[in-house]
């Protein structure tokens, strides 16, 4: 592992290279119902679009090219994208792929990921859990892990989302971006921040188990309560001996905002009847604290970042019929959409 000090923003112009031909370069779109609410543009990076349906190909894809060729094969912990990311990635390299999952991660992740070729182990309830396997398995088996978050490479292949905003919008005044390890948002406010300082960067998570808030606010890493949430893509911890994604986040972002289980609920509705867009909760927190009232003053462009598309369709169509949805044991009551 390199050291913090030596990680800059050359590695994601690095991985912008090496990963191109396998994850894609994605759209910004605006979406005239948020920019409305914004008072100015408010713009949609669709990392949806990706092959796997996530960004988080990117990070993948980036540590997976890295490696040499004599490997028996990658293991990582997820919950859910990133060992998406992860099976696709090594498939392209005809390598052997063990994804660790804890039991909240939704069916409809876990048959995505097998449906990729990958092995899937279930393990405990929590993300801590997961990774303590993976570890396992790169002890036993001798598998090298892919860490969903905490990884120069990963971090860095996140990071050329950045890279592309700036080139896509010139103006740009603030970015919105899911937080959860840290290596989206660390990755992307090191990319846009090495070249524009004055770009707002804002990480948003929901306000039960938000693992890198805590650790932020306690100064040091943290273990969390990790709970089922509509954004459960958010979810997991962030390691107590985290390197790289604590420090970016601690140093690069500028403010970080929770948002509630009912607020993600009607930004889902809202990205899907206003821009006809089907999304992770996890998407759609950036959009939840605008609708809910909780960001600052925006004073241009504002885009966030909508992360993935892999979400439950049953849960989906409940969502969007107005249903309660239950997790774990809490229910979200159901609410018709309003614009």
């Amino acid at each position: 592992m390199i050291d913090y000090a030596d990680f800059t923003a050359d590695w994601i112009g690095a991985a912008r290279e090496r990963i191109a031909g396998m994850a894609a370069a994605t759209p910004l779109a605006p979406s005239p119902y948020l920019s409305g609410i914004a008072g100015t543009d408010f713009l949609l990076k669709l990392e949806l679009t990706q092959p796997m349906g996530a960004f988080k190909l990117r990070g993948a894809a980036n540590a997976i090219l890295a490696l040499p060729n004599d490997i028996g094969g990658v293991t990582c912990c997820s919950t859910g994208n990133h060992g998406r990311g992860v099976a696709y990635a090594a498939r392209a390299r005809g390598l052997r792929a063990v994804i660790c999952m804890s039991s909240l991660v939704p069916k409809a992740k876990v048959d995505g990921i097998k449906a990729l070729g990958a092995e899937v182990r279930i393990v405990g309830d929590s993300q801590d859990d997961a990774m303590a396997e993976s570890v396992r398995l790169v002890e036993a088996e001798g598998l090298v892990e892919i860490s969903p978050f905490d990884d120069p490479y990963v971090i860095a292949g996140q990071g050329t989302i950045g890279l592309e905003l700036l080139e896509q919008c010139p103006g740009l005044a603030t970015v919105l971006v899911p937080l959860s390890g840290g290596g989206l948002a660390g990755g992307i406010a090191l990319a846009v921040k090495s070249r524009r300082p004055d770009i707002r960067v804002i990480g948003i998570s929901m306000n039960r188990g938000a693992a890198m808030h805590a650790s932020l606010q306690a100064g040091q890493p943290v273990e969390v309560e990790e709970v089922a949430s509509l954004a459960d893509s958010l979810g997991g911890g962030i390691g107590l001996q985290n390197r790289l994604s604590f420090p970016l986040c601690r140093d690069y972002l500028d403010d970080v905002i929770l948002v509630t289980e009912d607020e993600i609920y009607r930004a889902l509705q809202t990205i899907y009847y206003e821009d006809r867009l089907v999304c992770e909760g996890a998407c759609v927190v950036g959009i939840a604290a605008l609708q809910a009232g909780k960001l600052p003053a925006l004073d241009g462009p504002v885009a966030t970042i909508i992360t993935g598309r892999n979400i439950d369709m049953t849960v989906h169509a409940d969502i969007m019929q107005g249903r309660d949805v239950t997790l774990g044991d809490t229910t979200i009551k159901g609410r018709g959409y309003d614009a």
